[in-house]
């Protein structure tokens, strides 16, 4: 089973107001020049983007340090986020869609300590509550428990104390612009891949729509499960084709 998912999912609201968060290098250069650097990523928001079928949502945590609330976090992608959270939209769309299965990839936690992890956590839980599965999953256990949203939290002492919490899933990047290195890329470090994680995540920075099928076929073979994130969702049949290859 091939899963959508959405890379930098929040990219969409970046505020151009926010410091630079990373790489480094572009806080050398200046905040007018790196707004016309750092690329918005996802061109709708993170209800369009459910809606439109996808079902991972690449989520990267930052708490802003001149934060006159300490305990507020943000998403980010280069920028801070406009808006501080969307969990409570995502939950209102679980709600309505109650076999939808979702996957929420919570990673980075940039600037964070302890406590930010215990609110963040805490905040996850009276949210999704009931909704978090803590057992092995099969699709109809998802729908008669109405557990039907998964929390991966790229903190490995966080999901060891939390049973509602899921491993990180490895994230396989290209690294590259160019489509032909990208593809060759991806393609040896998913053939090479050895990770025991629950799920694995087939992705890279700008993973062309041309290559998609060829990567997500050469997968569906060897994992029970496979998540295809990309950049712009809603453009070029991004959508259709990763539901088509589930058909295959």
């Amino acid at each position: 089973m091939l899963y959508l998912g959405s890379h930098d999912s929040m990219s969409y609201d970046l505020d151009i107001n926010s410091s630079i968060i990373e790489p480094d290098i572009l806080k050398h250069i200046g905040l007018r020049s790196v707004h016309k650097i750092i690329l918005v990523l996802q061109e709708v928001n993170i209800i369009q983007q459910l809606d439109a079928g996808v079902r991972f949502l690449d989520l990267r945590i930052a708490r802003k340090k001149d934060d006159s609330d300490p305990t507020r976090v943000y998403f980010y992608h280069g920028l801070y986020t406009v808006t501080d959270s969307v969990l409570k939209d995502i939950n209102g769309w679980a709600v309505a869609h109650p076999t939808e299965i979702l996957i929420l990839a919570l990673s980075h936690f940039e600037n964070f300590d302890n406590s930010l992890h215990d609110g963040l956590i805490s905040s996850i839980k009276k949210i999704f509550g009931r909704k978090l599965p803590q057992q092995k999953l099969t699709l109809k256990r998802c729908w008669d428990d109405k557990t039907n949203v998964m929390v991966t939290y790229g903190d490995r002492a966080e999901v060891q104390k939390h049973p509602e919490l899921w491993s990180n899933i490895t994230y396989y990047y290209g690294d590259t612009m160019d489509p032909e290195v990208l593809k060759n890329k991806v393609y040896e470090d998913l053939t090479n891949a050895t990770t025991d994680c629950k799920l694995n995540l087939c992705s890279g920075f700008c993973l062309h729509l041309f290559y998609i099928p060829e990567l997500s076929v050469q997968q569906a073979h060897k994992r029970r499960l496979n998540i295809v994130a990309s950049d712009f969702v809603t453009q070029d049949n991004f959508v259709s084709t990763i539901i088509q290859l589930n058909t295959i």
